[in-house]
């Protein structure tokens, strides 16, 4: 029988910070004179604090029992599901008076950093909101990765459990251990917040805009403060978010090695060559595409397809540019990019690149297999060979992406959505992206237009994806329950 009360206790927890960090932006309202949203905030969090409340205190006698594996799939599937529905308050309860709805799609929006918005103007929005919508994906993305460094190479999720070693063994020890990745790591990603936000101000954002950028940025969610995105901002914005955008793509784990005076990793990381080799040739690529059929001039095609690129790739879903209108050619790179994420244990999300490096291995190491029958052959990875489990972990996330691809976006397309709305929806859902393509969700478009069954579709889709699908998929299986 499962003991729900560790988790209660840590979702308790959860819950009672995210009413505390909803006093912030009521502040701010105060101070702006926006005294609806500001109550707005101030009824979200008493409510979201009750109820945190009782959760913790309620659990509190179990605060130092362990999670076992079945409780550790259940603590992250209620985190991220319990999370948004008191993240919409604010939305759902404030002068705007969106729907639930919608409100719920936009708190699971930046709390997984997906970046899809359902606010078709942005610049109608107080600064309180936009400073929710901020801190919100700035806590997804701080979430994201201990989630991926502490408790997915444990879980065996997709091939993750080759990175157990290179953070920290966690098994039967999970919370204390989770805490000090947490802190490790924390301090690395506040501490590029700040660089990001001050080097924004510096580029022509002012104090609130850099502020929020940064959030947004550093997690890759891609929630921006005007409808035009980074087409607002100057040149300079653009080359600097690219580059945070790329920092925050890598494993935090190298960072925590390079403060502690180890370089090698990072420089030596096949991954991040990997990823970095990708995206230079999809700019390159997409810059000759701009500057050839589009007739756009050099500096112009290259920054806007650099950073175009890399928001897409590292799934921020910032945009600068209506790519859409690029042609198809583009359009398909844009497409596929999204598909392939950044690396494990960042603030990214879809599919992720070491698992196309573990695939092109086990691919490789069949043809050789072929070629020579009688050989023994194994597949290595950053010079180590791969364990069977490792290789059968990758396959199945890659079979059960495809299949839960295919079927949410056959689940569009009887609720109405044209094909490309469809498929695209449902790509950018499950790899966390933000914007879809074409003229109803594409980058210069929001999902607002899409009935609400459909949002209620993607946003399960987005908790879906930003768990890494298997998390999810375990809990419907009758021997989850049984063991």
């Amino acid at each position: 029988m499962i003991s729900f009360r560790p988790i209660g206790y840590v979702v308790g927890m959860l819950v009672l910070a995210l009413a505390a960090s909803m006093m912030l932006p009521m502040l701010l309202d105060l101070l702006d004179g926006q005294r609806g949203e500001a109550v707005a905030f101030g009824i979200s969090g008493i409510v979201t604090a009750m109820v945190g409340a009782m959760l913790y205190l309620g659990c509190s006698d179990s605060r130092s029992m362990g999670l076992s594996i079945r409780q550790t799939f259940l603590l992250t599937v209620a985190c991220w599901i319990t999370l948004p529905i008191f993240g919409a308050l604010p939305f759902w309860i404030g002068p705007a008076q969106v729907s639930y709805t919608d409100a719920f799609f936009e708190a699971t929006s930046g709390l997984t950093t997906t970046g899809a918005t359902i606010y078709p103007d942005l610049d109608v929005l107080s600064r309180g909101l936009h400073l929710w919508r901020g801190l919100m994906q700035w806590m997804g993305g701080i979430g994201v990765i201990v989630f991926a460094v502490a408790f997915l190479p444990m879980l065996k999720v997709g091939g993750m459990q080759l990175f157990r070693s290179e953070a920290f063994d966690t098994f039967g020890k999970i919370l204390p251990r989770a805490a000090e990745i947490a802190g490790s790591i924390s301090t690395i990603y506040l501490s590029m917040t700040l660089v990001c936000a001050i080097i924004y101000n510096w580029s022509g954002m002012d104090l609130f805009e850099s502020v929020v950028h940064a959030m947004t940025t550093i997690s890759t969610g891609g929630f921006a403060s005007e409808n035009a995105s980074f087409g607002a901002f100057s040149a300079q914005a653009e080359y600097i978010a690219t580059g945070f955008m790329i920092l925050a793509s890598l494993p935090f784990v190298r960072y925590v090695q390079l403060v502690a005076g180890s370089a090698t990793p990072l420089l030596r990381d096949t991954q991040i060559h990997a990823f970095l080799a990708i995206l230079g040739t999809v700019v390159l690529i997409l810059t000759a595409w701009q500057i050839f059929m589009n007739d756009q001039l050099s500096e112009l095609a290259f920054r806007k397809a650099l950073f175009n690129a890399t928001s897409i790739i590292t799934g921020t879903g910032y945009a600068s540019a209506d790519y859409g209108s690029w042609g198809s050619f583009s359009v398909t790179v844009f497409f596929l990019i999204g598909l392939i994420g950044g690396c494990a244990g960042s603030t990214c999300c879809s599919v992720k690149v070491f698992r196309y490096q573990l695939l092109v291995a086990a691919l490789v190491t069949q043809i050789r297999q072929l070629h020579h029958p009688a050989g023994v052959f194994r597949p290595r990875y950053q010079g180590r060979a791969i364990e069977e489990d490792v290789i059968s972990s990758v396959m199945a996330f890659f079979v059960m992406f495809v299949i839960s691809l295919a079927g949410v976006t056959a689940i569009l397309g009887l609720m109405g959505l044209d094909t490309m709305t469809a498929l695209s929806g449902a790509a950018s859902a499950l790899a966390n992206v933000g914007p879809g393509l074409g003229p109803e969700i594409g980058p210069a478009s929001t999902f607002a237009g899409l009935p609400d069954q459909a949002k209620w579709v993607l946003a399960f889709a987005m908790l879906i994806g930003r768990l890494e699908l298997l998390s999810v998929y375990v809990l419907f299986t009758a021997a989850f329950w049984r063991g």
